[in-house]
């Protein structure tokens, strides 16, 4: 879209030198758009206090750019759909650049916390059609933070379990059948979950007209899916969900 920002990159939590595509400038129909917020609760993770948000290392970045980048990959491979191959950071402070993306992604949703300024501009974003996924939200703890930051965004629109039938789910592919989407960390610790969350959750919130308007994954490591999708040691059944559920939800963004 003629209306994007150029592409822009930022000092990530794990990477600092991940190789840019020769085509990293090419106009498509779509652009990933990584959602950039201030971070607001604790939780695990790799955060620095000292860092400035608005110029990257927070946990916003996590898992990025390589995640992104990888998932552009099965995008281009799976669908027609015109995509770049690098994602966009979206600061929703940058006047209204955050209306020319159709689908917003926000990884460790749970450890945020929106200014008023940045609710209402949210707010407006799927007013207008938008779409946001939260993902890797995990225990009781974060899911209750995130709860609070987004019911300030959509007021009265409750978090709810999408069942199995939702067009979500069957856009693409049919994902009746789902599994907790574990992380690379995991095969470290041996535990595939963290902050007692147990049993994976794909929840949402719909809008005025049952639109899903937003995605919420719970107790799932859905970037890590992405990110390490080229890594041998990682599951690959892991990365076989998670690019299907994103394949999945991005088509809807863009049909719904």
């Amino acid at each position: 879209m003629s209306g994007q920002r150029p592409f822009r990159e930022y000092p990530g939590q794990e990477y600092n030198d991940f190789p840019v595509p020769p085509d990293f400038a090419e106009k498509t129909e779509f652009v990933f758009a990584r959602m950039m917020y201030p971070d607001g609760y604790g939780g695990f993770g790799f955060r620095r206090r000292s860092a400035d948000w608005r110029e990257g290392y927070t946990n916003w970045t996590n898992d990025y750019p390589r995640s992104d980048r990888h998932l552009m990959v099965a995008l281009r491979r799976l669908t027609r759909i015109h995509n770049r191959s690098v994602e966009q950071p979206v600061n929703l402070e940058d006047g209204g650049d955050v209306f020319n993306y159709p689908l917003l992604y926000m990884v460790r949703a749970g450890l945020a916390r929106l200014t008023e300024e940045q609710s209402d501009k949210l707010r407006e974003y799927l007013a207008r059609g938008g779409f946001l996924i939260a993902d890797d939200i995990w225990g009781d703890d974060e899911f209750e933070n995130f709860r609070e930051t987004i019911e300030r965004v959509v007021p009265g629109h409750p978090i709810v379990e999408v069942t199995d039938a939702d067009p979500a789910f069957h856009t693409v592919y049919d994902l009746d059948h789902r599994f907790q989407i574990s992380g690379q960390w995991s095969l470290r610790s041996g535990v595939p979950y963290l902050n007692g969350g147990v049993v994976p959750h794909w929840r949402g919130i719909y809008d005025d007209q049952k639109r899903l308007q937003v995605a919420v994954w719970v107790n799932n490591d859905t970037g890590d899916s992405w990110e390490w999708a080229d890594a041998p040691e990682y599951p690959e059944r892991y990365s076989a969900l998670g690019i299907r559920l994103a394949v999945n939800y991005v088509t809807y963004a863009m049909t719904h």
